[in-house]
């Protein structure tokens, strides 16, 4: 075989008894979670706002990130639930580049699995310590997902996990709201099969065990935009797309039918400052119909203190080394204009 087996990682419980999350911090994550979960079934009528860097790539400016949103988010909250993204596990299209601090706390050095696991989880309970605000993350791996399911109040599936099977099947046993993205083609269907997966049970091996889950009725959809066969990136935030999506759910038998629409990736053509214009015109798409004001239950904004990216050798504080972000005095802006546009 030509596999180099290195260590072995300890499994999730010894982690979390390493590293516990206080009593205090899993209470506030039950009613959070309580108030996001109320927002996709339709009892809320509050709006997401999933928002942060592309990657969580150091701790000291994530949670300096995080406590700005707490503060705005003091301000907005009787119109919005702010959600960090906290992203410690980045896909990689061709296997290149940084793939997150769960591979390498340091991006500057070797992967470290090992060292990655503690580091995710110690940045998670802090960013809540420091601000109050609990986080999104993406499930890149799914055997990775007890590492933080105590601390977690969202989950996304990405595009290029969507279809795959384990995924589908370790959501159905999440207790948290979980968004399914479309898939980089962007066939709606394929999305929509994922979301009727994971709100069903199921029985399957997960990390050596066989396991039953009972379904989450609180998995969705996410749009992201898509690309065609050429590379050129194809929207899908429109009226007639968040129109088209609704009337597919409608011809399924799915509960809490919800969308969350990303502002970044394929619908921005990864143009950042693009995803001001975005997020409005999603708003005014919500603002002109009431179903599909019932329909959209936030958005999905990249983020970070300073704008645009860097490589990873320039050192600059609060800026994102994966994909282009807004920075900070346009994200705070944003999220007020949000506020005053959800009716």
């Amino acid at each position: 075989m030509s596999f180099k087996f290195i260590k072995q990682l300890p499994i999730p419980e010894k982690i979390r008894e390493q590293y516990p999350l206080p009593e205090a911090l899993a209470k506030l994550k039950e009613k959070r979670d309580a108030e996001i979960s109320d927002i996709i079934a339709g009892k809320s009528n509050k709006f997401l706002v999933i928002i942060g860097p592309c990657s969580a790539d150091n701790e000291d400016a994530v949670c300096d990130y995080v406590s700005r949103l707490s503060k705005v988010s003091e301000k907005v909250k009787d119109k919005l639930i702010l959600i960090p993204r906290i992203y410690t596990n980045k896909p990689r299209t061709t296997g290149e580049g940084y793939k997150g601090m769960v591979h390498q706390p340091d991006p500057e050095k070797e992967p470290d699995l090992f060292a990655g696991v503690i580091a995710m989880r110690k940045m998670h309970i802090r960013a809540i310590e420091e601000s109050g605000l609990t986080a999104a993350d993406e499930m890149l791996y799914p055997d990775n997902w007890r590492y933080l399911s105590d601390i977690l109040s969202y989950v996304a599936i990405g595009a290029r996990s969507v279809e795959n099977q384990q995924h589908r099947l370790t959501v159905s046993g999440l207790e948290v709201p979980a968004g399914m993205k479309n898939p980089t083609s962007g066939d709606f269907s394929v999305m929509l099969n994922s979301v009727v997966a994971a709100q069903q049970g199921h029985t399957f091996i997960y990390r050596g065990w066989e396991v039953k889950t009972n379904g989450n009725s609180l998995t969705h959809c996410i749009l992201r935009g898509s690309v065609n066969k050429h590379g050129q990136s194809l929207p899908n935030y429109h009226y007639e797309d968040l129109n088209l999506l609704l009337n597919l759910y409608n011809e399924r038998d799915l509960q809490n039918p919800a969308v969350i629409v990303d502002a970044n990736h394929a619908n921005s053509n990864k143009q950042y400052a693009e995803q001001i214009r975005i997020v409005k015109e999603v708003m005014h798409s919500r603002i002109l119909s009431p179903d599909i004001n019932r329909f959209v239950k936030g958005v999905m904004i990249e983020s970070y203190i300073e704008p645009g990216s860097q490589k990873i050798s320039d050192h600059i504080y609060g800026k994102s080394i994966t994909d282009p972000c807004l920075g900070w005095e346009s994200t705070e802006r944003l999220i007020y204009e949000l506020a005053e546009l959800n009716r």
